[in-house]
């Protein structure tokens, strides 16, 4: 194919269906102002890889894109009979998605499904994604797409896309991009003399002045270019607009046609999916004759595709042939449409065709508002929650109800939430509250104002108006998760007052009515409230909420709660981490993604308190990238709240940094403590580790001090025992004495086995002789401390280095080497060294094993390490990419750099190995 002047171009498109040749894929967005020349160069790249690549493609379109996966469907026509060899839960997805089942599925499982089938046909040859006009797809496709095009690294899969803007922002913005500028003087000299081999040297001058290298304008502009226009031109110098030159040569060319061949056009123009048989019946119903079809295809303005479909040469031509058509004739197009339309997404496309008529003629139609409710509500069903909520939005602006408008703004906010878009959700909330009242839109929307504030405002505000609307909501379900979200807020704000104000009004509300979950309120009430209030046996109800009580909250619903923090602080992660495993076996079973992330995340504190370390290492990595991919910035703090604990305990301060940075930057604005007060208590175990004791104590007594960013009661209490022997060191006894008080508060209130074992050991450092040992082998002795390996293993440490100073090196190197095994088992570098120091100051031989500085190429990397324990498990690739988002050849790919890093040769081996211990083969 010869293009004028876009060699470079077309050299960067070769390059990447070469790498997919290669099996490298990419996605690349090619942009550029409307005529530029972007879709010659999409033709360019699907002639070129014709041969040896299979092509899929699709369109967007301006009417289209109010339907939920258009393009996807358009896309994926060709191969739709492959659909069926999906994994099941992928291909409900799927086809649910495509109007095939009524299968209702999570928006990211439909990306794993299109990942996966990608996958499935680049096994057999390359595959080209072509999609032109991506600025006009709906939204769950371009989502859908990109969530594809974010994964194709490892596959032979080259995606390249077309559109009008530079994708700084929106579903392509971390897409690769290149931009299509217009054409040098000598090459639009060139084309406009091809388009136009009689026109003289004036005309061609002039063209490719007023064109200014937009290839569109070059072939359109000569025919205008008469020689008394010269004059009329701007002057040498001058700046030219293309497009408003553009659009008056469109429309000198349009007016010259009749009334029944503008017609045409138009219908063309409304309905640009061109389909032959809804053009040939909307023909009847507008009179259209032969005579007008044959004006309208000797106009230059339309083109036919090879499937037969006749359509305007261009989106620009499109517009401007709309816009100039009068009101009238808008509404009897499509109004004719309407009733004609047959086939696939007719049912979608209808509502807008009517709507846009309504529009035409002006004022309100209840029954068209009606069609586009039906058709928000089927394309919900189908996981195109941004389509629902555009629907919503037509269907309130032609309510002739304020009711109904209230209803239906109150509704399509919700999708609009769903789909992620909380500024569209806000604002069509106003909306609704201009024409009702914010106590019934409170209602309609169950609360969603709350909810948005919750999750991108500031947390005070937050509990304030989801208490409220707590007292608002009519079904007893939803106040109950809005006052769980209210207690959640006011707990990870560090307020208590305002904690205590949500659970009274929270306690108030569900002795109104009926509630499913009324019966959890004593367990609630020792959950949430900071005083010991609820007797010796609030440690019995914590248990029976991490067991019992999961199985009585209706589905995910439990996760509303901070669990893992507060599970921690009461000593019940076992019990939790058994109830949090039980909901992940089963979400895996589904297509709950979010859920599934805000589950993981959970366990990320709990596997660390039980020295799981790098199985929790190995979750938060894979969670962080799909928590940020969903959008879910709370869970995604979580996993960054894991992965900084562990890098200060690792010794590695450039990554405690990067998190805590990162965290306070994002939460301390909102007001969300827990956040900005974990990451305070990384920086002050940082420092401690590395032997700034100063420093330490420093930040971490900041987890107490009032209105401090960083003060939270639950992390100060956990952090106690850091802080006290930080304290302890930098010779700030009243500190350690306060961080003593502190835990016997919460031992006594809790029995937790870790705060009865910290106290003692804080004890232990601020006594001396024969009383700090008492304390010492208390704090070892305590029931279930071994339950949290590192903390015991600290304790070891701390007890053999007073054993070593009090000249009984005997009794430390027993100490020291039980703490040096647990610490190298879980990598902990700094205390690691320390406890060697030791170990050689008493006397001890110590033998150095490589750890962490073996040979890199022999380390699995986190997504390595996630497909091996999976693999272990008995999953198959197909299993395992749908956990992990990633396309079953990919997990082939990480499998085959496993094995030689393991040293092993298949899957059954990998059952032998000990992925907590080095990753080495069990015997």
């Amino acid at each position: 194919m010869n293009l004028y002047g876009r060699r470079q171009e077309q050299a960067a498109l070769d390059r990447i269906l070469d790498a997919a040749r290669q099996g490298a894929g990419a996605a690349l967005m090619v942009w550029g102002e409307p005529g530029i020349g972007k879709t010659a160069l999409l033709d360019y790249v699907a002639e070129a890889a014709a041969g040896d690549f299979t092509v899929v493609s699709c369109r967007g379109t301006r009417l289209e894109s109010g339907v939920a996966f258009a393009g996807l469907h358009e896309l994926l026509w060709p191969v739709t009979d492959r659909i069926s060899a999906l994994p099941e839960p992928q291909a409900n997805a799927l086809n649910g998605a495509l109007g095939v089942s009524g299968d209702v599925a999570d928006p990211f499982l439909i990306g794993v499904a299109v990942l996966t089938l990608v996958g499935e046909l680049a096994g057999e040859r390359p595959v080209l994604i072509a999609v032109d006009d991506a600025q006009w797809l709906d939204e769950p496709s371009a989502r859908c797409l990109a969530f594809v095009a974010r994964r194709l690294r490892d596959e032979p899969v080259a995606m390249l896309l077309t559109g009008h803007d530079d994708p700084v922002e929106g579903p392509w913005e971390e897409l690769a991009a290149m931009e299509v500028r217009g054409l040098g003087d000598e090459d639009a000299r060139l084309l406009a003399g091809a388009v136009a081999p009689h026109a003289d040297e004036a005309v061609i001058r002039r063209t490719v002045r007023a064109a200014a290298g937009n290839p569109l304008a070059l072939q359109e502009l000569p025919t205008s270019m008469a020689a008394s226009d010269i004059s009329t031109h701007p002057l040498v110098g001058e700046q030219i607009a293309v497009g408003p030159r553009l659009r008056r040569a469109f429309r000198a060319r349009i007016e010259r046609l009749s009334a029944p061949a503008r017609t045409a056009l138009l219908l063309i123009a409304a309905d640009d999916r061109s389909d032959r048989n809804t053009m040939c019946q909307a023909n009847l119903v507008l009179g259209l004759d032969s005579v007008a079809w044959d004006e309208a295809m000797h106009s230059g303005l339309l083109t036919t595709r090879s499937d037969g479909r006749i359509r305007l040469r261009h989106q620009l031509m499109g517009a401007v042939v709309y816009e100039e058509a009068p009101a009238a004739d808008r509404q009897a197009v499509h109004r004719a449409l309407a009733s004609v339309l047959t086939g696939e997404n007719a049912d979608e496309l209808r509502p807008w065709h009517l709507a846009a008529a309504v529009e035409a003629a002006g004022g309100p139609d209840g029954e068209v508002a009606r069609l586009l409710e039906e058709s928000a509500d089927r394309s919900w069903a189908r996981g195109g929650c941004a389509t629902a909520g555009r629907a919503l939005r037509r269907a309130a602006a032609l309510s002739p109800s304020t009711d109904d408008a209230a209803r239906r703004l109150a509704r399509g906010a919700k999708a609009a939430w769903e789909a992620g878009q909380a500024d569209v959700a806000r604002e069509m909330l106003a909306r609704a509250e201009r024409i009702s009242s914010e106590a019934k839109v409170a209602d309609l929307s169950e609360g969603l104002r709350g909810l948005i504030e919750f999750t991108h405002g500031h947390l005070e505000i937050a509990c304030r108006r989801l208490a409220r609307d707590m007292e608002r909501v009519a079904d007893p379900g939803q106040a109950f998760k809005l006052g769980s979200v209210a207690l959640w807020a006011a707990w990870a704000a560090g307020h208590g007052e305002l904690q205590r104000e949500a659970l009274q009004r929270l306690e108030r509300r569900l002795s109104q009515g009926d509630f499913p979950n009324a019966g959890l309120l004593p367990l609630l009430r020792a959950w949430w409230t900071e005083e010991r209030d609820c007797g010796a046996d609030d440690r019995d109800h914590m248990v029976a909420l991490g067991g019992e009580g999961f199985n009585r909250l209706s589905g995910s619903s439990w996760l509303l709660m901070p669990t893992a923090p507060l599970g921690a602080a009461w000593g019940i992660e076992h019990v939790l981490g058994e109830g949090l495993h039980r909901e992940i076996d089963q979400l895996r079973h589904t297509d709950q993604v979010t859920a599934l992330t805000q589950a993981l995340a959970q366990t990320v504190t709990v596997d660390i308190a039980q020295g799981s370390w790098a199985l929790a290492e190995a979750n938060a990595i894979e969670g962080l990238r799909v928590a940020e991919e969903i959008g879910d910035d709370k869970s995604a703090s979580l996993y960054r709240t894991g992965l900084g604990w562990l890098a200060a305990a690792r010794g590695d301060e450039r990554t405690v940094a990067d998190h805590a940075g990162r965290t306070i930057e994002e939460w301390v604005p909102r007001g969300v403590r827990v956040f900005s007060a974990a990451a305070q208590w990384s920086l002050g175990m940082s420092a401690l580790f590395a032997g700034r004791a100063e420093e330490a104590v420093g930040r971490l007594v900041r987890l107490t001090e009032d209105g401090h960013h960083a003060a939270h009661p639950t992390i100060a209490l956990l952090a106690a025992p850091d802080t006290a022997e930080a304290a302890v060191q930098a010779g700030q006894r009243a500190t350690a004495e306060e961080q003593a008080r502190l835990l016997r508060r919460w031992a006594e209130r809790s029995n937790a086995p870790w705060a009865v074992s910290a106290l003692h050991l804080v004890r232990a450092l601020l006594e001396s002789g024969a009383e700090a040992e008492k304390h010492f082998r208390l704090a070892l002795d305590v029931p279930g401390a071994q339950s949290r390996p590192f903390a015991y293993a600290r304790t070891r440490l701390l007890y053999g280095e007073w054993l070593r100073r009090a000249r009984r090196r005997t009794d430390a190197r027993a100490q020291l080497a039980e703490a040096a095994e647990t610490f190298r088992r879980l990598d902990a570098a700094p205390l690691l060294a320390r406890t060697r120091a030791e170990q050689e100051l008493s006397g001890q031989q110590v033998r150095r094993d490589p750890g962490p500085d073996r040979d890199a190429s022999t380390v699995l990397t986190a997504q390595e390490s996630r497909v091996a324990r999976l693999a272990a498990e008995g999953l198959t690739n197909r299993e395992i990419g749908a956990q992990l988002l990633i396309s079953p050849r990919t997990v082939g790919h990480h499998l085959a750099n496993v094995f030689p890093k393991l040293g092993i040769v298949s899957r059954a081996d990998l059952a032998r190995v000990d992925f907590e211990d080095g990753l080495r083969l069990m015997d």
